[in-house]
């Protein structure tokens, strides 16, 4: 039953290891920490297993498996602790900021060398102090009962677990109550209850070890001991495991809406972005673009960027740019340009009339660019919105419109506007 456990917890934080892999791969310090967090703490639940043990002591040291578990929980507890302090540091002063981020800063400091002196200690400890095996238990902790060594040992272990889970405690309840998402909100929740139970896990080990060290117990004591605390260690890890989901599963959802957008968008920022590169930070792809499936991957490269830091950067991007190369093209479109579209357009409800008529606006601007003088700004057909949130949702009809639309279109419309006067000359 514990393997089964143990495998369980061990997929379900690989299974998240895997899901932050992208992020870690492109370098980012607080999802690359995540990431390392989740992978370190999946190996060492497999090193728990007995196909894990059995593997390492095959090696021929003794107990070597049980160092290995150690050594791995704790590289993943430090980079938890690295990511909790990448989240909540700032730069702002010290009087100005709460409490839990002077800990965290704190936690900063001390973290690394705190982790890498405990692994060292430990393996000094394992290899120089430890006795030789000498009753056959399935515990390691049963095996070197009463052997100073263990107390050193395990108490050096189950001390950093239990300073590290308390700060975790403390960011993560603290952050509960600013979480407005009611999914994230209990998943932050569980995480910090977790912590709290793996504080109470750890000192109730140190206050085990430190008892078959002074005094010998009965294998009933010892193994109620071992069952009450391998409960709070399965459920720390289940809750945290599977707590930990929500903001994941969170964020996954925010990346999937982003890309939509992103891909809805595009073949409008595309035209406007080749129309004007100098508004462009970076250019969509044009290699081969005369073969049907290269247009495809081109997209897909601009789609995937690594330009920009996220999915979200680079949907600002493009809007910010599309709005950039329009006040570009109402500088050259005739100032009676937004009208002629007006009536030109058609559409079943007058918001898709009024749509499909800024997509002709911008078919006819593009056109009115390569043939007219720069001239003041004409017109638009639309206004700019306060915001993303605004702006996305317009960009994204726009653009469906403008693929419905043609170019032809945009100089039958500039060609009627020039029968009616040039635009203002700068």
């Amino acid at each position: 039953m514990s393997d089964a456990f143990a495998y369980a917890i061990a997929a379900l934080l690989m299974v998240q290891a895997l899901m932050r892999a992208p992020s870690a791969l492109k370098g980012r310090r607080r999802k690359r920490s995540l990431w390392g967090a989740f992978a370190a703490l999946s190996a060492a639940w497999l090193a728990r297993t007995t196909l894990g043990r059995n593997f390492i002591n095959d090696l021929g040291i003794p107990d070597l498996a049980y160092l290995v578990k150690h050594v791995l929980a704790i590289t993943g507890i430090c980079v938890l602790l690295r990511y909790i302090t990448a989240v909540y540091a700032t730069a702002e002063p010290s009087a100005h900021v709460p409490r839990t981020v002077r800990v965290s800063r704190l936690v900063h400091r001390i973290a690394a060398r705190a982790s890498l002196g405990t692994v060292i200690v430990m393996a000094l400890v394992f290899t120089f102090v430890l006795d030789d095996v000498v009753a056959d238990v399935p515990y390691f902790m049963g095996r070197h009962a009463g052997d100073p060594g263990l107390a050193i040992y395990m108490s050096l272990f189950y001390l950093y677990t239990a300073a590290a889970a308390a700060v975790c405690a403390v960011q993560w309840g603290g952050a509960v109550k600013q979480i407005p998402q009611r999914a994230v909100k209990i998943g932050m929740g569980m995480m910090a209850v977790a912590m709290v139970l793996a504080v109470v896990y750890a000192l109730l080990r140190i206050a085990y070890v430190i008892l078959i060290t002074v005094s010998p117990v009965s294998e009933d004591f010892s193994l109620a001991q071992e069952a009450v605390t391998d409960t709070l260690l399965y459920t720390t890890f289940l809750l945290w495991g599977f707590g930990a989901i929500a903001p994941a599963f969170r964020a996954a959802n925010d990346r999937v809406h982003t890309m939509t957008h992103l891909a809805a968008i595009h073949p409008l920022w595309r035209d406007l972005a080749r129309i004007e590169p100098s508004r462009i930070r970076q250019r969509p792809r044009r290699l081969l673009e005369r073969f049907g499936p290269m247009a495809q991957i081109n997209k897909m490269r601009d789609l995937h960027s690594s330009y920009d830091d996220s999915p979200a950067a680079r949907l600002h991007r493009y809007i910010t740019e599309i709005l950039d190369v329009i006040l570009e093209l109402s500088r050259h479109a005739p100032h009676d340009l937004a009208e002629l579209a007006r009536q030109r357009a058609d559409g079943s409800t007058p918001e898709r009339k009024r749509i499909t008529a800024e997509a002709l606006w911008i078919r006819a601007a593009s056109a009115a660019y390569l043939t007219q003088p720069v001239g003041a700004p004409a017109p638009l057909p639309f206004d700019f919105g306060k915001n993303l949130a605004v702006e996305v949702p317009h960009f994204r009809a726009v653009a469906a419109a403008y693929t419905r639309t043609s170019a032809d279109e945009g100089w039958e419309i500039l060609e009627g506007a020039s029968q009616h006067g040039a635009p203002a000359q700068a």
